[in-house]
């Protein structure tokens, strides 16, 4: 836990902002799963893709900061049944989407389309996976219900509260995104070719389905 941080009954709101900011900057920079979607979108489809992904994973980060700081999310924390109905649905998503993109990427002529006309290419779709990415993985809401109780600050009301706390996670997860989705758009020109994109899409599938197989063999905590 974060308890050592600092003490949410004596904390400003400044407090509570910055020691938020350092440990969800930190987890933000850890290479897992919206990292390896928002690659995948800049590489394989369009900024405007990869933009949708980011502002879905950023939505889904404001519900669950909004569920922790109610006491929704308590339950996720305290309900092996809710935690473990969780973690299947979310592995099941990213099994799921994994085998979809590998088996798609054998298929001829997929990637020889626009980036609009494949399956599940459109921009709705893009931010669909951001959003159900970070909504059915159990590891957000645990990581939410852990760290917002702790950086409530005196006179500010919790749902409040956790909603500006998940908005700080959400700008600094911006600011990392931008990064990633300009530096592989950059790279785009060169590797811009359906061959490396399917060879792109095998390698997201195998990490979708990775995580989606330790998502559900791991314990709550």
């Amino acid at each position: 836990m974060i308890a050592s941080i600092g003490q949410t009954d004596a904390m400003t709101l400044a407090q509570a902002l910055l020691g938020f900011a350092l440990v969800a900057g930190l987890i933000t920079i850890i290479p897992g799963l919206d990292t390896a979607l928002i690659l995948r979108a800049a590489l394989t489809q369009s900024k405007l893709h990869a933009w949708a992904s980011a502002v879905g994973i950023g939505t889904g980060s404001l519900i669950w900061g909004v569920a922790a700081a109610v006491g929704a999310s308590a339950l996720l924390a305290a309900s092996e049944l809710a935690f473990t109905i969780l973690k299947l649905a979310g592995a099941a998503y990213m099994v799921f989407l994994g085998i979809r993109l590998i088996v798609l990427s054998f298929r001829k002529g997929v990637h020889e389309l626009p980036a609009l006309q494949r399956p599940g290419g459109s921009i709705r779709a893009a931010f669909l996976r951001g959003l159900l990415n970070n909504l059915l993985n159990p590891k957000v809401g645990v990581f939410y219900v852990a760290t917002i109780p702790q950086f409530l600050a005196v006179g500010v009301a919790p749902l409040w509260m956790g909603l500006l706390l998940a908005l700080v996670h959400d700008a600094e997860s911006i600011i990392w995104f931008a990064a990633l989705i300009y530096g592989a758009h950059a790279l785009r020109r060169w590797l811009n070719s359906p061959r490396v994109e399917r060879i792109i899409d095998r390698i997201t599938g195998s990490i979708l389905v990775a995580f989606g197989a330790i998502v559900a063999s791991e314990s709550r905590f």
